[in-house]
């Protein structure tokens, strides 16, 4: 890993930055990677971060849009991983996406994630007029596509059953569903030593989100992955209520970790704003000195 530089972490929200935290319709957002960049410079943000689930695919249309419209982007991806009974996503960022040991781990977990979604839509059919064809349906950008549950919600939605994909989440769709399988992942350690490998920078996201998990992960568990490499904690997300903020400010102040913020926008998937949530532009520019590969724009 490469040196700290003398970086100040914020200390509050910032009002003007980045969103490094956005997903596009090659995993469960709405909008082409183009129409990211056009928000993001609509909402006059100093840059944009694509973040989709498990791949890399946006990459090439973020980059040729984020040059064409002379707006800043932060690569990277979201991954989902567990940490004993605990999931956990961590933005992978600025890494070499040819690393092998990347590509691999994103493979599997793609794949585990489609064996998993098929079986979850098996279990659905015998209760909502739903099948694999209607999932296939929603989903926008073809085989490069991270397909999980927001497509499953979708065509719910499509079906009539609920009116909106949050309503999905919030019924037949979500984890405490007598329908919901989860997904195997890597730990959270292979993550932090696949990104790291490949030269990237890893970010806990909304690590202090209760809605996700009955269990936070521990600060004991986020000090030992700091000491294996993790660089950072998403403080500022919309998930993360004032007290676990607070936890979270003081955890990386101790351990030295970097501090973003991001909405978590998926366009019309979710209610997130982008821009809602920001990280600081010394932080993006300690993200990208750490990083592998360089910024465009």
């Amino acid at each position: 890993m490469k040196a700290m530089t003398c970086y100040e972490m914020p200390v509050a929200p910032p009002s003007q930055g980045w969103d490094i935290h956005c997903h596009t319709a090659y995993s469960d957002g709405t909008e082409t990677p183009a129409g990211m960049v056009a928000e993001a410079k609509a909402l006059g943000l100093h840059g944009v971060g694509i973040a989709d689930h498990d791949t890399t695919a946006g990459w090439d249309g973020a980059e040729a849009a984020a040059r064409a419209e002379g707006m800043p982007l932060l690569r990277g991806t979201e991954i989902t991983a567990c940490d004993g009974e605990v999931s956990v996503h961590m933005l992978g960022l600025q890494y070499d996406p040819t690393d092998r040991h990347v590509v691999d781990l994103f493979a599997r977990t793609r794949e585990a994630r489609l064996r998993r979604t098929k079986r979850m839509v098996d279990r659905l059919a015998e209760d909502f007029p739903i099948d694999w064809d209607a999932v296939l349906a929603q989903v926008r950008e073809g085989a490069r596509t991270t397909v999980g549950r927001p497509h499953i919600a979708d065509a719910l939605v499509a079906a009539g059953v609920y009116p909106d994909r949050s309503a999905a989440f919030a019924g037949a769709v979500s984890a405490g569903s007598k329908y919901y399988i989860p997904t195997p992942s890597p730990t959270t350690s292979e993550v932090v030593a696949a990104i790291g490998g490949a030269g990237g920078v890893t970010v806990i996201a909304h690590a202090g989100d209760p809605s996700r998990n009955r269990h936070l992960l521990s600060d004991g568990r986020i000090e030992a992955l700091a000491r294996e490499g993790l660089a950072g904690l998403e403080v500022w997300h919309r998930g993360n209520p004032p007290a676990q903020r607070e936890r979270l400010l003081a955890l990386a102040r101790r351990l030295g970790l970097l501090v973003t913020g991001g909405s978590d926008w998926h366009g019309a998937g979710k209610p997130n704003r982008m821009g809602e949530c920001l990280t600081d532009d010394a932080t993006v520019a300690e993200i990208v000195r750490r990083g592998a590969i360089p910024l465009v724009g």
